[in-house]
């Protein structure tokens, strides 16, 4: 990378999809994952919460609730949640079984 170069702007979106409600598509977008993947997780209701809205009944996600739903995702990963590494357990040494006389 060279010095004159900027960091990677955030995505931007539509004017009209600048509220707190984003398509599929662009809640796609924002998360860095296909829209088929979110359909996916819908579908076997995983992933980020999402509701019908409108009468076409379009799939809309909260730009409040996919940042919840990161930070979620965040502290259940033991990578990103030091009290949830296993290298942070005390270690412990296996007992040996004491046969009976």
């Amino acid at each position: 990378m060279s010095a004159d170069s900027s960091p990677t702007p955030p995505v931007s979106l539509p004017a009209p999809q600048a509220s707190s409600f984003l398509t599929v598509k662009h809640a796609a977008e924002y998360l860095g994952l296909s829209p088929h993947t979110l359909y996916v997780w819908r579908h076997r209701r995983q992933g980020p919460p999402s509701f019908r809205m409108g009468a076409r009944g379009r799939v809309m996600y909260r730009r409040k609730a996919l940042d919840t739903w990161i930070r979620e995702q965040e502290r259940a990963d033991s990578r990103s949640n030091p009290a949830l590494s296993p290298l942070a357990a005390p270690l412990r040494h296996k007992t040996g079984r004491v046969a009976d006389a």
